[in-house]
């Protein structure tokens, strides 16, 4: 599971089989500190209720795929959360 931000959208011209209604949604990735890390991405929105802006949880290859229905489609990456906040804790247990 990794960590994201929505900064878009995306509308297909063509859909393909299994994906009809799935928001398609561009992510950018973070670390645990909630800054960019890498580039943004596509990604199909299995909880279908994320808004620009959100922070989300995401997974990626054979996993993004499970979590559709039908499985299997061809996803890369696929939205499976809204993270309502992040607690970093230090070596000692601490916030």
């Amino acid at each position: 599971m990794h960590l994201g931000k929505v900064i878009g959208t995306l509308t297909p011209c063509i859909v393909y089989e299994g994906l009809e209604g799935v928001p398609l949604l561009l992510v950018q990735p973070l670390d645990g500190k909630q800054k960019p890390s890498g580039a943004p991405f596509v990604a199909a929105d299995s909880t279908r209720m994320c808004g620009f802006g959100e922070l989300i949880s995401y997974e990626s290859s054979r996993e993004a795929a499970l979590t559709l229905d039908p499985w299997f489609v061809p996803v890369d990456h696929a939205i499976i959360g809204i993270v309502d906040d992040v607690h970093l804790l230090n070596l000692n247990g601490e916030r």
